[in-house]
């Protein structure tokens, strides 16, 4: 990847092995196609999808043990892939989606890197409507809800990508906007369960988050 210095990891989801590439750190910017600019995303915020993140593990965690047969699944905001990876693996009907242009380049090479299938991806900006992406039965993301004008944005586009009857799952390292985005999801129909239990199991860096869950029924 022209311009990125990159690092490999492996980690152990679930009973099976992931290898992973990610953006070397923080640091790592380069938009000679003016990328960036285009996104609308500042070179301070460009690396953060090509990071692993805790509340990404944990979701990857929780899918590794979650239910999924027969349902139609979609990733927000899925940066590396690793949940993605985690349910394709288990032959889980996914697929990823983010707004970062090197989202799905990642994805793709992750996926490759695990001797996976290429995941299906879509481009996604929360203030629009696809009508070729359909409907789903669950929706997941990690970390989401770090801009004020989140809430709103991602709550109507999981309305408007969700099922009449849909379960939504969303790990939240605690960054304040969580209770805007339930009343949200409340106006939409979706009624907030107990938390689901953290399945992330890391004395050394316990996570102190929440993952949030969201039922919307008939």
């Amino acid at each position: 990847m022209p311009g990125y210095r990159i690092k490999y990891s492996t980690l152990s989801i679930g009973a099976e092995d992931f290898h992973l590439c990610s953006l070397r750190d923080k640091q790592q910017f380069a938009d000679h196609d003016g990328l960036a600019e285009r996104a609308g995303i500042s070179s301070a915020t460009w690396s953060l999808f090509g990071q692993l993140w805790p509340s990404g593990e944990v979701l990857a965690q929780t899918m590794s043990r979650f239910p999924t047969e027969g349902l139609r699944i979609l990733e927000l905001g899925c940066g590396l892939g690793l949940s993605s990876l985690v349910l394709q693996r288990l032959g889980a009907d996914i697929t990823a989606s983010d707004h970062h242009p090197l989202a799905g380049e990642f994805l793709l090479r992750n996926a490759t890197l695990n001797e996976l299938q290429p995941i299906d991806y879509q481009d996604c900006d929360w203030a629009e409507a696809y009508l070729e992406l359909g409907l789903f039965d669950l929706i997941i993301g990690s970390d989401l809800l770090y801009e004020r004008d989140h809430p709103g944005l991602l709550a109507g586009f999981i309305d408007r990508h969700s099922k009449p009857v849909a379960e939504v799952l969303i790990v939240d390292p605690g960054r304040g906007n969580s209770a805007r985005f339930s009343r949200e999801m409340l106006s939409h129909g979706y009624q907030q369960q107990a938390d689901l239990l953290n399945d992330l199991d890391d004395p050394q860096a316990p996570f102190r988050g929440r993952i949030l869950s969201y039922q919307r029924a008939a």
